[in-house]
């Protein structure tokens, strides 16, 4: 029905959520730089996006898809934004690969909610999101 494997849709959710809780770097209090008391320094993201282990192995992931996955996956981001209707999943499909100019892993990883989109997406779909993430973690 999908045309990818809901585990992978679902890999990408976790890592695009990872990659999502990062925040900015924060002034530190101790005027030394000295970080590893602070549990929380984990999720800064200090280095450049380009250069963010998690980013990138995201960004490698989806690349590393065929180009009927990716253009499916792109397609499930529609469907869960709204911008297509369930029923209408295969002329979304379509649409992702006469329109695919730019690398979808750049496309999407531009998309600001997209765990949500294709969680979304995924339920839309029929799928059952809970079930699906629960069998990679």
């Amino acid at each position: 029905m999908l045309g990818i494997s809901t585990n992978k849709v679902a890999y990408i959710i976790l890592k695009a959520r990872e990659w999502d809780v990062k925040t900015q770097p924060w002034q530190d209090a101790d005027p030394s730089g000295f970080t590893d008391y602070d549990n929380q320094s984990i999720l800064e993201d200090i280095s450049n996006v380009s250069e963010d282990a998690t980013r990138t192995e995201l960004s490698e992931f989806i690349g590393g898809l065929n180009e009927d996955e990716k253009a499916r996956l792109v397609a499930l981001v529609w469907v869960g934004r709204g911008t297509y209707d369930p029923a209408d999943f295969e002329e979304a499909v379509n649409v992702a690969k006469s329109e695919d100019t730019t690398p979808t892993e750049n496309y999407l990883l531009g998309i600001p909610l997209l765990p949500d989109f294709l969680e979304e997406g995924l339920s839309k779909m029929g799928v059952n999101v809970d079930e699906v993430e629960s069998d990679i973690m």
